[in-house]
């Protein structure tokens, strides 16, 4: 009887995977340091074609921005 990694019965840890890695992946580490106290740590991955997509979804919304200035000037 084979038993799930999730299972009770399961002697051993589960597993994580990594994610597959994009050939193309672009990766980002940030750190700012405020006083002695505050660390902010950010990481992140993104492909080219999420730089492409983002470059369109940010064109898309300025264009729509610029069309409701337009209307609001008009009146």
């Amino acid at each position: 009887m084979a038993t799930s990694p999730l299972s009770p019965l399961s002697t051993a840890p589960p597993v994580r995977e990594p994610a597959p890695a994009h050939p193309e992946e672009i990766k980002a580490v940030f750190e700012a340091r405020l006083g002695r106290f505050a660390t902010f740590q950010a990481s992140a991955r993104v492909t080219p074609a999420g730089v492409v997509t983002a470059g369109i979804a940010g064109t898309a919304l300025l264009f729509g921005v610029a069309a409701v200035l337009r209307a609001c000037l008009r009146r």
